[in-house]
């Protein structure tokens, strides 16, 4: 995470620390599902990050799905599980 005066830009240092203490890098992920809090904060992470916007929020995240108080790392991990099932990747972010 960040400082919280950051706020919203937690999941980039998150994102790249993790991807380090396993030897990988954004290019070597296949999927990403990044919470959305608001517009402008996804697109600073995304930007920050340099997301490939077809490998990321795929199914929609919390803009569009909705944002379920206390159940945003649920949804999450059920859809990056069931793009486990669905899809060929191997690395998946969320």
């Amino acid at each position: 995470g960040c400082e919280p005066s950051m706020m919203g830009i937690g999941p980039v240092p998150a994102i790249k620390a993790a991807l380090d203490k396993i030897g990988l890098n954004i290019q070597g992920v296949d999927r990403f599902e990044v919470n959305e809090a608001f517009a402008a904060q996804f697109l600073a992470c995304a930007k920050e990050l340099e997301l490939d916007t077809s490998k990321t929020n795929i199914h929609g995240g919390a803009i569009s799905l909705g944002h379920p108080l206390g159940a945003s790392g649920s949804r999450i991990t059920a859809h990056l599980a069931n793009e486990f099932q669905r899809a060929d990747g191997n690395v998946y972010v969320g």
